[in-house]
């Protein structure tokens, strides 16, 4: 498949989906979104696949918001479907994936693009990496998740003061809140990004498919997260990759998990 706006470059269990829009700060078009919702659906249908790396071309920005041109002048009807099927299409799809998706956050990750990183499974952000939500300095809102998940991971206060001063923080800041699980220079990233995600392939792509499903049913308010928990932890027992699993402890072997 042939993209305009991304990159992809899969090596053995891991595939890094690169936003290629450096002289626009890879801000996210239309083009953009529909291409991303394509990437993850063609990479989670590949069963090769096991985890996921995202970040931005250039050493500037991972994202650095929606591209405003787009949507200056919408009306309110309009403003309302571009959130909802944005969320829809990419959003809440990512969160929701059963693949694992970092984010590698190489710069300014800013509105949509913090929107972006913040739907990912974690996130890593380099040294020079700045983070913030400045829609109400436009005179909107966070429309493609912010004003839920940023909340979810760095509490109510923080992300009220975040929202509303249309702030932006930096990467030391951003690990101490929670935002992130790790700084690394720079140079460093990718490297560091492709490492975890190799030990995440190292695991049960199954049970981890599973174990995501659980833990966002915790943040769902219409959903019993103990409940989805114990109807994932009971479906693993009927799958080849849990026969693998107990079998390789058992016999004091690294397991080969066959994905299914």
């Amino acid at each position: 498949m042939q993209f305009n706006t991304i990159l992809i470059d899969s090596q053995e269990a891991i595939s890094v989906l690169t936003i290629n829009r450096p002289s626009k700060l890879n801000a996210l078009n239309r083009e953009t979104i529909q291409e991303l919702h394509q990437a993850f659906k063609m990479l989670e249908a590949d069963g090769r696949i096991k985890a996921i790396v995202v970040t931005g071309s250039g050493d500037k920005a991972f994202v650095a918001g929606a591209d405003i041109s787009e949507f200056a002048d919408f009306s309110v009807e309009e403003g309302g479907s571009l959130a909802a099927k944005g969320q829809e299409l990419l959003f809440d799809l990512v969160e929701n994936l059963g693949t694992p998706v970092i984010a590698a956050m190489n710069g300014f990750a800013l509105g949509g693009g913090l929107e972006l990183a913040m739907a990912c499974h974690f996130r890593v952000a380099s040294e020079n990496a700045r983070m913030g939500l400045p829609e109400v300095s436009l005179g909107v809102i966070p429309g493609y998740g912010g004003t839920q998940r940023l909340p979810q991971l760095i509490g109510k206060g923080r992300a009220m003061e975040l929202i509303m001063t249309a702030g932006m923080i930096d990467a030391e800041h951003a690990v101490n809140y929670g935002l992130v699980n790790h700084v690394v220079p720079q140079g460093s990233l990718l490297e560091f990004c492709k490492k975890l995600a190799q030990k995440i392939a190292n695991n049960s792509s199954v049970a981890i498919a599973q174990a995501i499903k659980a833990v966002n049913a915790g943040f769902n308010n219409t959903s019993n997260g103990y409940a989805v928990e114990i109807e994932a932890f009971g479906t693993c027992f009927g799958t080849a990759d849990f026969k693998e699993g107990t079998t390789a402890f058992l016999e004091k072997r690294k397991a080969d998990f066959p994905g299914e």
